[in-house]
């Protein structure tokens, strides 16, 4: 819609893109981008096309402008954000208690399962849950200003 598309044709190419996320899905490689970023490919590409067929069948006389399509990597800009956000998350990180920290980062950064730490630290599920639930009320605490 932000490129100037109706609500219907961008309902529309929601719906092209999900239905080809579907048919894809076992093309998706993690090693090679984000999930959000393979969708939002996937969907920007469909734009363009159906832009391209707009213009070739003569159904508009506006030109469509592809430089107000967003760019697939971030701007500088972004990229100095995540940094410095990354940043702020690794000191408040240090400044929680270890044994909080520790399960935080089999968690969020090593995409462990609960069940699987709680066994590879020999504790409860439900201590598990409670120290995640706890580190992370504590990250939001040391974080919002």
């Amino acid at each position: 819609m932000r490129t100037g598309s109706s609500d219907a044709a961008a309902e529309e190419l929601a719906q092209d893109t999900l239905v080809t996320v579907w048919r894809k899905a076992a093309m998706f490689d993690p090693a090679q981008a984000a999930v959000s970023t393979w969708i939002f490919t996937i969907g920007r590409r469909l734009r363009i096309d159906a832009a391209r067929r707009h213009l070739l069948d003569g159904a508009g006389d506006e030109c469509f402008e592809f430089d107000r399509l967003q760019a697939d990597q971030p701007d500088v800009a972004d990229h100095a954000d995540a940094s410095r956000q990354g940043q702020r998350i690794r000191e408040a990180l240090s400044r929680l208690p270890p044994e909080q920290a520790q399960v935080l980062r089999l968690s969020f950064y090593e995409d462990e399962p609960h069940a699987r730490i709680a066994s590879e630290l020999g504790l409860p599920l439900g201590t598990v849950k409670s120290r995640i639930r706890l580190a992370v009320a504590h990250l939001r605490r040391l974080l919002d200003p």
